[in-house]
């Protein structure tokens, strides 16, 4: 199920449409003007895709807004993490024990820069670049967390498959299995693969991962 887009996204794009009418203006106008489709003026409306800075800064000179339509830019940063992991990424960060299973996918804490970037870019609804770059910056830096915390344990465990799926292509994979080399020889970091041939097991229903806090609180994590 599709998240309900950003509160900010919608205020910011009603805001737009608002002056936009005001001022007379129609849509076909506004996409000339701004170098966006008609269709795509009304997904900015509708808070469907973020308002992007240059529309806001053309929109504002277009209707006269006076530095109102352009001020609001300050308010749609790009989330580095969606919504609904932001409670998952604090308890990470925190964490003194982390165990990950995946089925599909290499876990996110042991994929390298363009691993993350295919991903990404395979995303539908596609992501804006604004986007894409804060996701990728922040994927990469909760990796820090194997280095700085040595003394936490970081277990992972992923089906063979995650291995064979060519994930951004041949030259990505291989860049990914030297990095998954370096990281497992890290002494607090264990990574396994478990063969398909393996069959029926517990969590063929699905990845999770296990936390334990410095308070000895456990936690589970899944997607889905």
């Amino acid at each position: 199920m599709s998240e309900q887009p950003p509160i900010a996204w919608r205020y910011c794009g009603h805001q737009f449409k608002m002056w936009r009418q005001e001022a007379g203006v129609s849509r076909e106008e506004a996409g000339a003007a701004t170098n966006y489709a008609s269709d795509t003026i009304g997904s900015f409306e509708l808070g469907a895709r973020r308002p992007t800075t240059r529309l806001l800064a053309i929109g504002d000179e277009l209707f006269g807004a006076r530095g109102k339509l352009k001020a609001a830019a300050q308010y749609l940063e790009p989330e580095k993490f969606p919504p609904r992991t932001q409670d998952f990424m604090d308890c990470e960060a925190e964490a003194i024990a982390l165990q990950s299973y995946q089925t599909l996918l290499i876990p996110g804490l042991l994929q390298t820069e363009a691993y993350v970037r295919a991903l990404l870019g395979a995303h539908y609804p596609p992501l804006d670049d604004e986007t894409i770059e804060s996701r990728v910056a922040a994927r990469l830096e909760r990796q820090q967390l194997l280095f700085r915390k040595p003394t936490s344990y970081y277990g992972f465990v992923f089906e063979e498959i995650a291995l064979r799926r060519p994930v951004g292509g041949a030259a990505t994979m291989r860049e990914q299995c030297r990095r998954l080399l370096e990281l497992g020889r890290l002494r607090n970091v264990s990574i396994q693969v478990l063969p398909t041939d393996r069959g029926a097991h517990t969590g063929i229903n699905g990845p999770m991962v296990l936390i334990e806090t410095p308070e000895r609180e456990h936690y589970a994590y899944e997607e889905g």
